[in-house]
């Protein structure tokens, strides 16, 4: 994932250098170094990109003045990812009714809610825009019953995982730094969870995962 134009241009390059790994290009909505539109959409046309993302809102702490600047930035890369026929990669933090109002906004989108953390009211919601839903580590922590339901209810072929490395840990690793190879520990819990074995909840990402970023063949 590119979460800025400097690191877009990483994900690529790494995109070129390895044929198992793909790229995403994007903005995150914290990030302060300079956004060039022009220039993501360039990097966005390469055939290892597969996604715009990590792009979103996060109102956590922003002032009236940054949320604007959020929403703006994220309309713009929206636009971009329906222009070039991507989808996009959702971060949303404290701006539920926003990001579902940036998604309308643009018929056609597709995409998948980044590190989902809500519960099945706002699934369905997210769900009935044509989204994927991608749950992490946080899935696994004792307190997180209502993430739970929502996992036993996503529809399984909106059904993503993911570890957010370095962040977004399992419960059991929670003193060190997250990487793909742990997304083993989530996987575990979500077969239990939805009974199925582990192996068969492996196809079903596969296949979701090769459906919903098509150019990964």
């Amino acid at each position: 994932m590119g979460v800025d134009l400097e690191r877009s241009r990483t994900a690529v390059a790494l995109a070129h250098a390895h044929p198992e790994v793909w790229g995403a290009v994007g903005h995150y909505p914290l990030e302060q170094a300079r956004f060039d539109l022009e220039a993501t959409r360039h990097l966005a046309g390469d055939p290892r990109v597969v996604a715009v993302g990590e792009i979103g809102l996060d109102f956590l702490n922003a002032d009236a003045r940054a949320r604007v600047e959020q929403m703006e930035k994220l309309d713009q890369l929206l636009g971009l990812a329906l222009e070039l026929d991507l989808p996009v990669s959702i971060h949303n933090r404290g701006a539920d009714v926003e990001v579902e109002a940036a998604i309308k906004n643009h018929p056609g989108l597709r995409g998948v809610m980044h590190y989902f953390a809500l519960d099945w009211d706002w699934a369905e919601r997210f769900l009935g825009l044509g989204f994927h839903l991608s749950f992490a580590g946080l899935v696994t922590r004792p307190s997180r019953s209502v993430l739970r339901e929502v996992v036993k209810r996503c529809p399984s072929e909106r059904l993503l995982l993911e570890t957010d490395s370095p962040h977004g840990n399992a419960n059991k690793r929670m003193k060190e730094p997250n990487r793909p190879a742990y997304l083993l520990d989530t996987a575990e819990l979500v077969s239990e969870l939805r009974g199925v074995t582990v192996e068969e909840l492996g196809a079903l990402e596969t296949a979701n995962a090769l459906r919903l970023f098509g150019r990964m063949t």
